[in-house]
């Protein structure tokens, strides 16, 4: 496998399926697969989701809610997706471990650093929960931060599209996918990969980033193998579109 262990980020909304919100079970079950296929080839596997498909803390302000308070509710429905995630996982015989940035001892182990790397050296599938268990910060910072800490190859961010567009794919037809960019040309060309804090994160600390599409068969795999798949940002990213 080209990767010894990576961080894959999922999105919440992601977990809706076809539905307005909460969990689809036959879109949970299928990235548990993928999932599970991706440890079976040894490849060390640390999950974030989010939790837009329940709350999100931007949601507070509209609704008149303090937004420190309203970031703490999302936190929490990143903790309920980590265990739909987890039991779904378990339910295929997967050994997983889930770890919050919040202390909620009932049903998670609290988020250490060298506990959550000895997890994946014994081959556990670990699930980061709560965020970063701070307000004002995305799970995509979360996700680039515990990739930084767990001293992952990659960040794998797993999306409905199959990769970064000149434009957004779903409104200009004419958009083009990149096949490889540097983190400073999407920054020039302001392309919408993850939040500035993020990015900026995986920049500085020369992370790279690929974004995929989680939702077809096989993907997960064929990335790890090597496979060119979705749209790969790098230090030294040539920009050639696909």
């Amino acid at each position: 496998m080209k990767y010894n262990r990576i961080l894959l980020k999922l999105s919440g909304e992601a977990l809706m399926g076809q539905q307005q919100y909460g969990i689809d079970a036959n879109r949970l079950m299928q990235y548990a697969e993928e999932i599970k296929i991706a440890a079976a080839t040894g490849t060390q596997v640390a999950v974030v989701i989010g939790g837009g498909n329940i709350y999100r803390g931007v949601q507070a302000e509209a609704f008149g809610l303090d937004r420190v308070q309203g970031d703490y509710m999302g936190m929490l429905a990143t903790v309920i997706n980590s265990m739909a995630l987890q039991s779904a996982l378990e339910k295929l015989d997967v050994k997983t471990r889930l770890l919050s940035g919040l202390h909620i001892q009932q049903v998670c182990e609290p988020y250490i650093r060298r506990r959550a790397m000895r997890h994946l050296e014994k081959g556990r599938v670990v699930i980061f929960g709560a965020g970063i268990g701070s307000p004002y910060f995305t799970t995509d910072s979360a996700a680039s931060l515990r990739a930084i800490e767990i001293e992952a190859d990659v960040v794998l961010k797993g999306t409905r599209v199959d990769g970064i567009y000149t434009a957004d794919p779903e409104k200009d037809p004419t958009a083009k996918r990149f096949a490889d960019i540097s983190f400073d040309e999407v920054m020039d060309k302001k392309l919408n990969v993850m939040d500035m804090t993020a990015f900026t994160l995986c920049k500085e600390n020369n992370l790279p980033i690929i974004v995929f599409d989680m939702n077809k068969e096989g993907n997960l795999q064929r990335l790890l193998r090597g496979d060119s798949v979705g749209t790969l940002v790098s230090m030294n990213g040539a920009n050639t579109e696909a």
